[in-house]
């Protein structure tokens, strides 16, 4: 599938099935993770996978977005890792979302359905899952595969026009 096919045709999973993911498929999907651009190339995206019976139950405890998934990752950074530029942004959070990006198109290419959840208790999650105080938590995101009543959200197919997105700068605006 062509990548712009593939990122049109991705979306957030709200109703799983309860198959595993294969090790060697979630393997694939943890590569895109790890071989993502970051900032400096710092690489600090940390990732827990969750999947047991008593893990997942944990997760619920700091979410009711799991929707039943059976493998929920954890997206941390180091923030001792992390690069930092004190008059833009936190470079941590932009570099574990592109890691989130990565790894949730890798698994829509092998027909892996996910979803980027932000509505959690980090409190919870470092709790349940003795995060280190150094990792800010920064979203969860559970995998599977869909189940029968699995469908996009009704927005799914609504973007703005390119022309509200994009404005185009011209050399010659700027040639007096």
């Amino acid at each position: 599938m062509a990548f712009l096919d593939l990122a049109k045709s991705r979306y957030s999973e709200r109703h799983f099935a309860p198959d595993p993911i294969e090790p060697e498929k979630l393997a694939q999907i943890l590569e895109a993770g790890r071989v993502a651009p970051t900032a400096r190339n710092l690489q600090p995206q940390r990732i827990l996978v969750v999947q047991s019976a008593e893990g997942l139950t944990k997760i619920d405890r700091a979410s009711k977005c799991r929707f039943g998934a059976p493998t929920v990752l954890v997206l941390t950074y180091d923030m001792t890792v992390a690069s930092r530029s004190p008059d833009v942004v936190d470079f941590g959070i932009v570099d574990t979302s592109i890691v989130a990006t990565h790894m949730m198109l890798q698994a829509s290419e092998l027909g892996i359905h996910s979803c980027w959840v932000g509505l959690i208790d980090p409190s919870e999650l470092r709790r349940q899952f003795e995060i280190p105080r150094t990792h800010r938590i920064i979203s969860i995101m559970p995998l599977g595969y869909p189940s029968e009543e699995s469908h996009p959200a009704h927005l799914h197919d609504e973007s703005i026009p390119l022309e509200q997105m994009v404005t185009w700068e011209t050399f010659a605006d700027h040639c007096g």
